[in-house]
Order: structure tokens, then sequence, then C-alpha cells
């Protein structure tokens, strides 16, 4: 049997043709079309999820005032509780497709008004603590890897991993009671002191100083997650040959390093990055738990002791929004930074 081969010229025609990938158009589509599928199944999941939580919203409340059972079929009548499972869930998707989440039990006030209330709160906290722990565990990442070995390397790693195992909730503690009882050099709750001062600038030192606990929780939990992954993506990136090739042009170590090395080592990083910034506002529910931080997260706290099945649906909703978008982004960054994903 004579195998055909196929002409020399289409063949080099082939080989010198650029891959071409998945256009952008239909990149970004259908990741936004993964993304909102992933947020109707989340916004699904949110009802049935909590309708199967132990407790009843009326009796809790019946445990603070007593009622007598007239009055607990006519609050459960208020509440829309006695109404078929059906027909709550399609009370439950037009007022979250209206960004109406109800009445909270517990406040008495709109879920929305108080998801909007407390959300900046919480993005300040996280924002502090995001920008603190990228910086400075790439920044150790980097020098870590470079000194692969060395008594800073050792030192960095092992404080990193320590760290990363350390539950946030026990962390918080250890600082609660060292640095806020014992000490007393921080504030041991809240975002503001009872009697807060007059002058603007001495109102921003009155919430930095609130904060110097929670960020420091929170910034040792998640900073040595950046320092493993930047330390293992650089030392991988430190064999390539055109490393090699740099030093041969006569570039110090420190150009080799911050020019060619660090922007192709940051690449698995930029994901991580992204999906950290989701789950730290979703995992601020610990830290403003134990520092009693006026946020998302106590407010989630909150509503879990109720249960107050409204503000715990909102903000079960608002932080896998906010998840499901960051996961997005580091979507659409990630192929705009490494031309392997365009070309696939």
């Amino acid at each position: 049997m004579t195998t055909v081969l196929p002409p020399v010229s289409s063949a080099i025609e082939e080989a010198d043709e650029p891959q071409r990938g998945v256009p952008a158009t239909r990149y970004i589509l259908s990741k936004v079309g993964g993304a909102l599928i992933s947020l109707v199944l989340v916004i699904i999941l949110g009802f049935f999820l909590f309708k199967l939580m132990p407790g009843d919203p009326v009796a809790s409340m019946a445990k603070e005032r007593p009622m007598t059972a007239a009055q607990m079929a006519q609050l459960r009548e208020q509440l829309g509780l006695d109404k078929p499972m059906i027909e709550q869930f399609w009370d439950y998707l037009v007022n979250v497709f209206t960004l109406n989440f109800g009445t909270s039990y517990v406040y008495k006030q709109s879920v929305a008004g108080l998801i909007g209330a407390y959300f900046w709160n919480t993005i300040l906290l996280t924002g502090t603590s995001a920008v603190i722990a990228i910086v400075l565990g790439l920044w150790l990442g980097q020098r870590s890897a470079w000194k692969r070995g060395s008594w800073f390397d050792r030192i960095t790693s092992g404080t990193s991993l320590v760290f990363w195992s350390v539950p946030t909730f026990w962390l918080g503690l250890l600082l609660l009671m060292a640095f806020g009882g014992t000490l007393q050099w921080f504030p041991t709750g809240g975002m503001t002191s009872p009697d807060p001062p007059d002058g603007t600038l001495d109102r921003v030192l009155d919430v930095a100083s609130h904060m110097v606990l929670p960020v420091i929780t929170m910034v040792a939990v998640v900073y040595a997650q950046y320092v493993m992954v930047m330390r293992a993506s650089l030392i991988e990136e430190m064999s390539a040959d055109y490393l090699t090739t740099a030093r041969a042009k006569g570039l110090m170590e420190d150009k080799v390093r911050s020019r060619h090395a660090v922007p192709n080592a940051l690449l698995p990083t930029v994901t991580l990055v992204f999906m950290h910034l989701g789950g730290l506002i979703a995992g601020a529910v610990t830290v403003e738990t134990v520092f009693s931080w006026p946020g998302l997260g106590k407010l989630t706290y909150e509503a879990i002791s109720g249960p107050d099945l409204p503000l715990l649906q909102g903000t079960f909703v608002v932080f896998s929004a906010i998840i499901i978008l960051m996961n997005l982004l580091a979507d659409l960054v990630y192929r705009q930074l490494d031309p392997r994903v365009r070309t696939s």
C-alpha cells in the first residue's frame, strides 16, 4: 500500500500559518454565559439550601416575645411562610431579579438597604487586607525563589507555611487577647470608638486603629499563599533558556529577575489573586465576627443565628455573585496576559 504524501509547498504553508485560537468575542461570550449560568444556579440553591436549615424563624421570634398560637399563625402569614413551597420560590425569584431581597426578620429593615449599608465596610477591610497581602506575598515570593536555599528562603517559606495552616478565627482570637486585652495597644472590636473624635483626620485615625488587628489577621492567613505560588512559579522559570540568554547579554541579576523572570512567573499568580479576592470577601465572616466589624460577614453571622432567611439569602447571593465576578475577571485577564490561552 502506498502512502500519499502532501505536497511540500502546502506542508510548508501549514507550518508557517500562525495558530488561531478561539475568537475573542466568542471566548468572552462563553465565559460570561458560564458566569450567568453559575449565578442562576446559585440563586436557586440559595432558596432551597436555607429552607432545609433547622429552626423556625417564627418560633425564634416567639422566644424573645411570648406569642399565642394565633399570633404565631398571623406572623407566618405576614412573612409568607404559610404559602406552598413553589409559591414561596416564585416570590423569591421575582424579588431577587428585581434586587428586592425582602425585609429582615431581625432588623425589620429592607435587606437590600442593610447590604448596601454594610457592604462598603467589608470592602474597606478586605480591600486593605488584599492590597497588603498581594504586595507582601509577591515580593517575598520572588525574593525567596531567587535566593533559594538561603536563610531568607527558609525563614520566609517556614513562616508562610505556618500562617497558611493556622485557622483564621484562632489567630484572630490570639491577636485580640494579646494586643487588645493584655497590652491594650489596639481596640478590641467595632469600627469606631463609642465616643468618636470630631476632626476628620482624627476619625480616620480612629477607624485605622480599629482596622489594625482584623487586617493583620486576614493578611497573615492570605499572604502565605501568594508567597508559595510566586516562589514555585519563579523557580520553574529560573531554568528557562531565555534567562541564560539575558545573562549572556550582560544584564545584571536584578534586571534579569525583574524584567524577564518575574513577569512570566506572574501569570499563574494573577488567577490566584482574582480568585482570592472573591474568597477574601466571602471569608470575612470569621474575621468580622471575631472583631465585631460591622460588615457583611458579621451580618451573615447574625442572620444564621436568627435564622433570618431573607437576610441570609441576600448575603449568600451577594457573596456568590462577587466570587463569580472575580473568577470571570480572572479568565478574561489571563487570556490577555498569556498568549497560549489565546491560541488554544
